[in-house]
């Protein structure tokens, strides 16, 4: 057994899986914010209830997505001990930061969203899940400008055989830094969206509260539909930086092996030999890869044999060319999930709209399937941005192979990849049972007001009580 193969095995379960809880926790809180926006401004009961429901759903996740970050954390003292001591001075001001400021700030407000129902005026009880949305935004920067600096090293000095910081300022303007955190927040809001979109539309067929979950429906595949029309300009931004800063990145993800022709097409699909270092067959839109790289018809990219020859003079002898099959169709994957959700977003709103939904059964029942494309699309993304920047570990500064623990053996190594693989099934078991468990039960409104001790409520609301 080969112990890098199983590091990068291991570190490439916990990214993903703990991956299925960030972007979650991001979306639900900023789609909860906004349905307690509702409540305050419109001061409809419904819009409370809501937002009680929905709540759940992103506590359950919040509290799981810590579990799978620590567990995440523990491989790389275990794993990858080499990367640890060559990035710690510069990943440790963000990753202390991310702690200190983002966590602290989330995990406080969010003990005071849950317990300060009816004891805070809400307005500043509305407040506190804003802030809570804000901070786990920061939390995604500050993480991101820490993968940012592998991509794109700078802000730093060597100090012998360790990376160290010199220009903080650097760190937080890495442009690949500004190219990618938008990108990722419009994909995290999307996600939370689309997964209440996706269950209030299993409510809707089966006639749960229809008017509650017509409501959840409508707020959020609104923000499905903007951050999904906003997730192709970010992503095509970010792609125009990749084509000057990662051209290799580039050329795998389009399967070009020679310079290109200028302009340059775009291929749907390829059957790509990987030995032979050619595309047998070709499926080609002309002059669409240059607009898309350069916003005119016109320009060519560097293919991946003369990078290779680039690189080779530049780093020394060795291949440097990233798994081209593996980049082809993840980049195809991404973008084909966000052109689906954008359709069904937009076809979602007018159906809202049109207040034809419980009556659109073919689409309401393909809805909470479409629950998964988000979360195919972020991995999908997650896979071209770190197996495209292979071999490297941090580009131009340390190889994979020389990142991992020296002292680490295969079978250690491979305890811990079963032991973490273990805990991942049972925490995903228990995350299901707890959501099916909440989303299966009804909430009833009722028509009777609700004491508060709020001195700043005069309205009357509807009863608080929410089964479950």
């Amino acid at each position: 057994m080969d112990p890098l193969i199983i590091a990068r095995l291991q570190f490439a379960s916990t990214t993903i899986f703990h991956y299925f809880f960030v972007p979650v926790s991001i979306g639900l809180a900023f789609t909860i914010a906004v349905m307690q926006t509702m409540y305050v401004v419109k001061k409809k009961d419904v819009y409370r209830k809501m937002t009680k429901f929905w709540s759940v759903l992103f506590l359950i996740n919040f509290a799981v997505g810590i579990v799978t970050g620590i567990l995440q954390e523990f491989q790389f003292g275990m794993n990858w001990s080499t990367y640890s001591r060559f990035v710690g001075d510069v990943f440790g001001p963000s990753l202390a930061i991310e702690g200190l400021l983002a966590f602290f700030l989330e995990s406080t407000f969010i003990a005071v969203w849950v317990f300060g129902w009816d004891r805070l005026p809400k307005k500043v009880h509305l407040a506190s899940i804003w802030l809570v949305s804000i901070g786990t935004t920061i939390s995604a920067f500050w993480i991101l400008s820490a993968n940012s600096f592998m991509q794109n090293p700078v802000g730093f000095e060597m100090a012998g055989e360790r990376a160290q910081m010199n220009d903080f300022v650097a760190i937080l303007t890495n442009p690949h830094l500004w190219s990618q955190f938008p990108h990722v927040l419009m994909t995290s809001i999307a996600t939370g969206a689309f997964l209440v979109a996706g269950i209030s539309a299993w409510k809707l067929i089966r006639k749960h509260d229809v008017e509650m979950f017509k409501r959840s429906f409508r707020i959020s595949i609104i923000i499905g539909a903007s951050t999904a029309f906003m997730m192709l300009f970010t992503g095509h931004w970010q792609a125009q930086y990749l084509v000057e800063s990662q051209p290799m990145k580039m050329a795998a993800a389009e399967a070009l092996w020679e310079t290109s022709e200028d302009p340059a097409p775009f291929t749907v699909f390829a059957n790509i030999n990987t030995e032979e270092k050619m595309n047998e067959y070709e499926l080609q839109i002309p002059y669409l890869l240059s607009f898309l790289s350069y916003n005119k018809f016109s320009g060519s990219l560097e293919g991946l044999n003369q990078l290779q020859a680039e690189y080779e003079a530049e780093y020394g002898p060795g291949n440097y060319i990233p798994p081209v099959k593996t980049l082809f169709w993840a980049f195809r994957i991404m973008t084909g999930v966000g052109s689906l959700l954008l359709l069904a977003a937009l076809y979602g709103g007018y159906v809202s709209r049109k207040n034809k939904l419980p009556k659109n059964n073919l689409y309401m029942k393909a809805m909470p399937w479409v629950i998964a494309l988000p979360f195919i699309g972020n991995t999908a993304g997650w896979i071209m941005t770190e197996m495209g920047r292979q071999p490297w570990v941090v580009f131009g500064m340390m190889k994979t192979e020389d990142a991992v623990s020296p002292s680490v053996t295969a079978g250690e190594m491979l305890f811990s990849f079963i032991s973490f693989t273990t805990i991942y099934a049972i925490l995903a078991i228990l995350t299901i049972y707890l959501f099916a468990r909440h989303i299966k039960k009804p909430v009833f409104l009722e028509e009777t007001p609700h004491k508060t001790n709020d001195p700043f409520e005069t309205e009357a609301g509807g009863a608080d009580h929410v089964t479950g």
